[in-house]
């Protein structure tokens, strides 16, 4: 059979595989031993010994250790209450402002993004903690669960990113390591943050109803000696677990695994410090850790056995052929690319997405000219909206999950959507400015 058609079969099989339903990582394994077995005529040894040697590859990453380190760091954090004190804080501060508590959100889930890169912690959290009070104040529901489910999302992105440990794990190129990720990611993600809090202040500001500020009586009850205390006794333990994590690595001190282990250590000490470590908390915790890291690998082993055998059968060079023999100009080229990962996000997993677009597309970009750091970040933002695009978004399911029962799909469908659009109009400012991307890298690293 051509490598056309074992290509097309490969994906249509998969896809039909997902609608049934079944857990993706053994979707993805049990797609790659069919069709490994019809490229090497049902030699069972041989393709086990295939499936065994790439699967031992993966487990001998060094790199990946600082997965289950970074997930059991952001439980610690999730159960330390870190975000909730600094909820407080900043409800405070900038409830008086027209969308001012909508704002503290934003806040909040930056430098909680920054601290835990799991995305369902910070949706779950937030979705908790403000949506009673932002109701309660007379928020907009549809605002309200934009807002959390959209800044919720940039932990993938802000680094300590999962996906971030993941990516560099993945592709073994020096100029896409962790630290370099890790560094490209910070001023894109920044930029999205930014883009959620101009956007909420500037529609709250011409619609006050969709934000109202808090009542003035509430907001004088503090003087601004005390607000600028509350504020940095809530935000210095934060920021010192992120100056710990991401200073070490972007001044090269740490390697990101040994930057993981120092901050799962640093969100012990806080757990501690906030008085809410105890054995039930750090079970729970190293329970949550084994199970999304368990959920994690097998992800990565059954997506590696997925482009391996694609690879194999050819499915790569089509692909490339397709994209590049057609003589179009490499624009178009990065816009199909950027569509067909849009698209997967409206129906697959982040980690599958990378595991079977990456080996295929990364080699394309290259080839045809583009800087595969920025490439990647770009890949990154990308896979962000996939946390937020109907049907299948994780995040929306997350808020949904944890809001008040009035809250319909709609109502968190029509939502997300005007944030959807500024995610893209990030994507597009990158593409537009790429030394928004390679700046820190080139800044920290000389790369």
């Amino acid at each position: 059979m051509s490598a056309e058609f074992l290509s097309l079969a490969m994906f249509a099989v998969l896809i039909f595989a997902i609608t049934l339903g079944h857990p993706l990582a053994f979707t993805l394994a049990a797609v790659a031993t069919l069709f490994g077995l019809i490229e090497n005529g049902f030699n069972i040894h041989g393709l086990f010994y295939m499936f065994v040697n790439n699967t031992w590859g993966l487990m001998d990453n060094y790199t990946l250790v600082a997965i289950p380190l970074f997930i059991l760091m952001a439980q610690l954090l999730d159960r330390s209450k870190v975000a909730e004190a600094l909820f407080d804080s900043l409800y405070i501060v900038l409830g008086a402002v027209r969308g001012g508590l909508g704002l503290a959100v934003v806040l909040v889930c930056t430098i909680f993004a920054a601290t835990t890169g799991i995305i369902g912690a910070s949706v779950v959290a937030m979705g908790l903690l403000a949506t009673p009070v932002l109701m309660e104040k007379g928020y907009q529901k549809e605002l309200t669960a934009g807002i959390i489910c959209a800044s919720g999302t940039l932990g993938i992105l802000i680094p300590p990113s999962i996906m971030m440990v993941v990516y560099g794990g993945l592709t073994g190129l020096r100029e896409t390591s962790v630290g370099n990720l890790f560094a490209a990611s910070v001023i894109p993600g920044l930029l999205l943050a930014g883009l959620y809090f101009i956007y909420v202040l500037l529609r709250c500001g011409l619609n006050p109803k969709l934000g109202p500020p808090i009542a003035k009586e509430e907001a004088r009850k503090w003087s601004a000696g005390q607000k600028w205390a509350m504020t940095m006794k809530s935000m210095v333990p934060p920021l010192a677990l992120i100056l710990m994590v991401m200073g070490t690595i972007l001044g090269g001190i740490a390697t990101p695994t040994e930057a993981a282990g120092m901050g799962a250590t640093g969100a012990l000490f806080l757990a501690l410090f906030n008085r809410k470590l105890n054995w039930t908390v750090l079970r729970e915790s190293c329970f949550s850790t084994m199970k999304t890291t368990a959920m994690v690998m097998a992800l990565f082993i059954g997506g590696k056995l997925f482009s391996v055998v694609f690879i194999r059968i050819g499915g790569a060079d089509v692909v490339a052929d397709l994209l590049i023999g057609t003589g179009l100009d490499r624009w178009v080229v990065l816009f199909i690319m950027m569509a067909v990962v849009f698209i997967m996000g409206m129906f697959v997993d982040w980690a599958a997405i990378l595991m079977i677009t990456v080996p295929i597309f990364l080699p394309i970009a290259m080839e045809i000219g583009f800087d595969p750091l920025w490439f990647s970040i770009l890949m990154c933002v990308n896979l962000q909206t996939s946390f937020l695009t109907p049907p299948f978004g994780y995040a929306l399911f997350y808020f949904k999950g944890v809001a008040p029962m009035d809250y319909t799909m709609m109502h968190v469908y029509r939502g997300i959507m005007p944030f959807v659009l500024l995610q893209i109009t990030g994507m597009m400012i990158l593409v537009l400015f790429p030394s928004l991307v390679s700046f820190l890298p080139e800044f920290f690293f000389g790369s």
